[in-house]
């Protein structure tokens, strides 16, 4: 009896030991690997890998990674995207067989990452699901719908003279130190309550910097609805490379899902000069500047992936604001006039209005936004259309009247029109208007209102007229403006009757 038991046990653990056997698989598999030949200020040249696609990740020793960027016989050239410093010559290298991509989803909001999606905030690791590769096709020209809808920054020079759109791609250019980024920021904290997601991604910005803002961002209740992507001057050239790339893909997840995403690069300037430096040490031909030939189709393919979709696509949009540093004004250098071309528009900072004190120090005459008036809210354009004109001839008079000229009666009253047209427009830094609150200073000084007003008034009596929209009588009328409805000739009577009542404690005390 104890035998059989014996023999029946055997069995069934050979029968098992047997299945066991034939299930087992060694899971062997080859794996390509190369040598590194070449460590040298972000780049990587390796033998071997002979089936290495462009663009291709390479896993290298000390948990490094590197992107495949030249693709020559003998060698591949790889860009670096980390601390290369214990990288040798002698070291192995292996493909990945899978492209860089990029952690998405709603848990990256509120949260401060570098490019490769690691965390910076200190809020322990992102739990993201989905993944992106980097590099993405730009939707169909079929695929798009027109700009129509408004994006508001808050600045009442730019909502009301340069608008942007959402899905538009408008350019902010000036000098070092002449409010670009303050702009960019300025319209972040603008979006508060829109339901408008924002990306704010620093390139080769100083640690500091990046700090004060998202010190910014959290102080105004901006991180809520906000993702800050971070790269530093002293991070490798290639994560700089990458960041703009990794940015975008994440605020495609949210557009593709119907969101409105506005995104801002801060700034190409570095950018394209990480380009630049990547592509000199991997030998690649010169062109105008050093810039390789192909630094054009870098920015173009990086903006053209913001738009507008289709309604059948959700209907969502990604809105860019690039900025781009200009050396002594000189807006026609190479990088500035590519991405003049590119864009749907510019906003240029002039440091000579920055130092007389006028601020946003924007340059109506040389700024403009070829999407125009078509994503205006459409209660500005019968007060707009005539402010641009009557301030552009202000300045060619106000140019002329310095030789000494004798003015008569009309060119004095454009002058003074034209006068409190700046006054009007000068903005504190981080101080945001409402669109009705700017509605009832436009028409106020389109109809002339502020004319009668010691210039040293102004400001106060528009900030006081500002406030007076949030005392109409009318209640429905600031609902209209904000959804975006056609305004009656009562309404603007409404309005200019407001206007009148807060701007009268400044003409007694004249």
């Amino acid at each position: 009896m104890i035998n059989n038991l014996l023999k029946t046990s055997l069995d069934k653990a050979l029968s098992t030991i047997e299945k066991s056997r034939q299930l087992y698989s060694a899971g062997l598999k080859p794996v390509e690997s190369g040598v590194i030949t070449t460590v040298l200020n972000g780049i990587a040249k390796i033998s071997g890998l002979p089936g290495v696609e462009f663009d291709e990740l390479v896993k290298l020793p000390e948990d490094v990674y590197g992107i495949a960027f030249n693709i020559d016989p003998d060698e591949i050239g790889v860009v670096l995207l980390g601390d290369y410093s214990k990288l040798q010559a002698g070291d192995k290298a292996e493909r990945t067989g899978r492209v860089m991509d990029v952690p998405v989803g709603d848990a990256l909001i509120g949260r401060v990452l570098d490019p490769l999606g690691r965390p910076l905030d200190g809020r322990g690791p992102l739990n993201c699901s989905e993944r992106l590769p980097l590099e993405r096709m730009a939707p169909h020209i079929m695929d798009r719908a027109p700009v129509t809808e408004p994006l508001q920054t808050g600045i009442m020079v730019i909502d009301a003279l340069i608008p942007v759109g959402m899905g538009q791609r408008e350019l902010i250019l000036g000098d070092r130190q002449t409010g670009k980024s303050a702009v960019a920021i300025s319209t972040i904290l603008n979006q508060r309550g829109k339901h408008v997601l924002c990306v704010y991604c620093a390139i080769g910005q100083r640690a500091s910097a990046v700090a004060k803002v998202v010190a910014e961002l959290r102080e105004k209740g901006a991180m809520e609805y906000t993702i800050v992507l971070v790269t530093e001057g002293n991070d490798p050239s290639g994560l700089q490379y990458i960041s703009a790339f990794a940015a975008t893909s994440i605020a495609e997840y949210f557009m593709e899902r119907g969101d409105d995403v506005l995104i801002v690069y801060d700034d190409l300037t570095n950018h394209a000069r990480a380009y630049r430096e990547l592509s000199l040490l991997l030998k690649r031909p010169p062109g105008r500047e050093a810039f390789p030939g192909d630094i054009f189709y870098l920015h173009s393919r990086l903006l053209e992936r913001s738009t507008h979709l289709r309604d059948e696509l959700g209907g969502g949009s990604l809105t860019a604001l690039p900025i781009i540093e200009t050396q002594e004004q000189n807006i026609s250098a190479y990088i500035p006039t590519n991405l003049i071309s590119i864009t749907d528009g510019q906003i240029y900072l002039s440091p000579t209005l920055f130092e007389l004190g006028i601020l946003p120090a924007v340059d109506i005459a040389q700024s403009v936004s070829r999407v125009g008036g078509k994503a205006q809210l459409r209660a500005y354009s019968s007060v707009t259309s005539s402010l641009k004109l009557d301030y552009v001839q202000f300045e060619e008079l106000e140019s002329f009247s310095r030789f000494g000229t004798r003015l008569d009666e009309a060119s004095r009253k454009i002058i003074n029109h034209g006068e409190r047209i700046r006054e009007c427009f000068k903005q504190d830094e981080l101080f945001l208007f409402s669109a009705p609150e700017q509605l009832m200073v436009l028409l106020a000084l389109a109809e002339g209102y502020f004319d009668t007003i010691a210039l040293e008034k102004v400001h106060p009596a528009m900030v006081k007229v500002g406030n007076a929209s949030l005392d109409l009588a009318d209640a429905d009328l600031v609902q209209r403006i904000v959804e975006n409805k056609e305004l009656s000739a009562a309404d603007h009577d409404a309005m200019l009757q407001a206007a009148d009542s807060a701007m009268k404690q400044f003409r007694d005390k004249q």
